[in-house]
């Protein structure tokens, strides 16, 4: 085996798993970018983490990135966090 060949394992295998597992859940496009959404703060601590995409309480499929704070709140994501009190 010479210093170019891999057996697996390493980053270069992380990141193509992780292109896949995006590329196979499609993040969501529309409406709800105009929105903060609801979703696990673990699972959102964990996308901060991993990149991977989070599931809000409304259903979207989004990769947090952006100030919560500078957009109004889903209001499906509210209506269901209400209900969950």
């Amino acid at each position: 085996m010479t210093d170019t060949e891999h057996t697996g394992g390493g980053t270069s295998t992380l990141d193509r798993e992780l292109e896949e597992l995006l590329n196979s859940e499609q993040v969501e496009e529309g409406d709800h970018e105009r929105f903060s959404h609801y979703a696990p703060k673990n699972k959102i601590m964990e996308s901060a983490l991993t990149g991977k995409p989070v599931r809000a309480l409304c259903g979207k499929l989004w990769t947090p990135g952006r100030d919560p704070q500078k957009f109004p709140v889903c209001p499906t994501c509210k209506e269901i966090y209400e209900t969950l009190k």
